[in-house]
């Protein structure tokens, strides 16, 4: 257990939000006189321990303490009584009664949605505390099913709603907060000027209470989406819509509420009193008369003629977005002229001036940087560059067109190339051998040399010429595949024989009508006779199994 103050102890949690954890505790000993309720020894309790952001924030413990007496004064059946606030070191707590039952988010989600009528009861209990908070000057904020309690939900009795968590939006929304950058309040739940930053003022507790409604009789908020952003887009553009379960009076009551402009949404007093009106007027055991006057609801929302405002906002007077007072000059200042020439500063280095700017010695160029002059274009493509041109080719579809056999490099008939020629060789002169004696012959007997012949270049080899280069065909378009690509193999016999047998049975009820019935011997009908057929068939093979 975990001692909370001097007179509270914690024992389980109950539930964990966004602003901090309920636990279940028990009470040790009597609050003192600062408390709203003093309690008894050993009386059992809820403790709402607040976020630590919140407790280290010392603008968050100022409103705190500030507004204290707010929070301890409000009383009301259907809000749960808060009975004290513990502010101890990083430690900032809330006791509340406690109550033995599922919150409304819960119950929904276990049941369904409710009735129409069940529905607008309910939320009439929840309108009583709003305008008894705001009658108060204490606005929610944040209501949602989560923040309604139900007592007595456990079958002995009657659902008893009650509103919890008045002022944790109060307190959320100070600058600590802030400055964590975490969002206030709940994106569906969320009213259209609480999501643009406009003034907010009680208004923004009848547009909660016209989501709780819509998703009371349907199961679900009016606006989702998958982000946060989405969801208040479609708060500040669009319009609800009216589903078929939802009767017409009280799709006047929802839709009054759901106003986007915050002064022609009704009071919370005139909220629930139209919802009452709604729930007797749709009811199976209503009257005419209570029927009319729910059809003439609208005249019961009427707008709230001085709406409570929210603290820190503008226009309340007295938040973070007022503007600064204006500020008086003390008694013995000069006066200030405003069509006075404007005053010049001295010149740098003047006597009595500022000192002159220092110029800052030239950086060195450091090593694989760009030089000292400033920075240069490189020389060759950025690495990124190449990387997203490699990535736009793996990209690219490949083109299926016609190739030509002469330019395809598989298909290409190798050519032979011509062997070169060599050059004609000098031939040298002719020069006598001298002749040995004994071959010499006489002068008369000698033949004269035979001329020699003269050497032809070798024959060349003739090379036909290669074809002219044929024109490219057209690509051929591709072939239109059928609506069922799918070919199941003997279909078409299959449908030859449901035709043959459709043609026979036609052709055997034409030859039974035309027929006499002494004929065939029976006075049945053709249909008759086929079944008794089946039958005298089914029962002679159930005979032979």
């Amino acid at each position: 257990m975990r001692p909370v103050g001097s007179k509270y102890l914690l024992d389980e949690p109950l539930g964990r939000g966004a602003t901090g954890t309920v636990w279940r505790a028990r009470q040790r000993e009597a609050a003192g006189a600062e408390a709203a309720v003093a309690g008894e020894p050993g009386e059992t309790v809820a403790i709402k321990v607040l976020k630590e952001e919140l407790a280290n924030d010392a603008d968050v413990v100022m409103r705190f303490l500030r507004e204290r007496s707010v929070l301890l004064r409000l009383t009301h059946p259907n809000i749960v009584r808060t009975r004290d606030l513990v502010v101890e070191g990083d430690l900032l707590a809330l006791v509340m009664d406690l109550v033995d039952g599922p919150d409304l988010h819960r119950y929904l989600r276990d049941n369904g949605p409710l009735s129409p009528v069940a529905a607008s009861l309910l939320t009439a209990q929840i309108a009583d505390a709003l305008a008894a908070s705001h009658a108060d000057g204490i606005v929610h904020r944040d209501l949602k099913p989560a923040n309604v309690l139900l007592a007595g939900s456990d079958g002995d009795g009657e659902m008893h709603p009650m509103l919890t968590d008045f002022g944790i939006a109060r307190l959320a929304d100070s600058p600590g907060l802030t400055r964590t950058h975490e969002f206030v309040g709940t994106p569906a739940y969320v009213a259209p000027e609480s999501a643009e930053g406009r003034p907010q003022t009680s208004a923004v507790d009848i547009y909660g209470a016209g989501i709780l409604l819509y998703e009371l009789v349907t199961g679900r908020p009016p606006f989702a989406g998958s982000t946060a952003l989405e969801v208040l887009h479609r708060h500040l553009s669009e319009e609800p819509q009216r589903p078929g379960s939802v009767p017409e009076p009280l799709w006047t009551v929802i839709e009054r509420c759901l106003r986007k402009r915050p002064e022609e949404r009704p009071s919370a007093e005139n909220l629930a009193r139209a919802l009452r009106t709604v729930a007797a007027g749709v009811g199976a055991h209503a009257t005419p008369e209570q029927a009319e006057a729910a059809l003439g609801v609208a005249a019961l929302l009427a707008p709230d003629p001085s709406p409570a405002q929210v603290p820190g906002t503008e226009g309340d007077g007295g938040g973070s977005g007022d503007a600064e007072p204006t500020q008086v000059l003390p008694t013995g200042a000069a006066a200030v002229d405003p069509a006075a020439a404007t005053s010049v500063l001295p010149a740098t280095g003047a006597p009595g001036g500022p000192a002159p700017t220092r110029a800052m010695p030239p950086v060195p160029p450091m090593p694989g940087g760009p030089p000292a002059g400033g920075p240069q274009e490189p020389d060759g493509p950025h690495p990124w560059e190449s990387q997203m041109r490699a990535a736009r080719d793996r990209n690219d579809q490949t083109q299926v067109q016609y190739l030509d056999p002469s330019e395809d490099p598989l298909c290409r008939r190798p050519q032979r190339r011509p062997a070169p020629q060599q050059p004609p060789q000098h031939q040298q002169p002719y020069a006598p051998q001298p002749v040995p004696y004994a071959q010499q012959q006489p002068p008369q007997q000698q033949r004269p040399p035979a001329p020699q012949r003269r050497q032809e270049p070798p024959p060349q080899r003739y090379e036909p010429e290669p074809p002219p280069a044929r024109e490219p065909r057209p690509p051929r378009e591709p072939r239109r595949r059928s609506a069922n690509p799918m070919r199941i193999p003997g279909l078409g016999c299959l449908k030859g024989c449901l035709f043959t047998l459709v043609i026979l049975f036609v052709a055997g009820w034409l030859i039974w009508q035309m027929i006499p019935p002494e004929w065939i011997g029976t006075t049945k009908g053709f249909f008759d006779w086929i079944g008794s057929t089946y039958r005298d068939i089914e029962h002679f093979v159930k005979n032979l199994g």
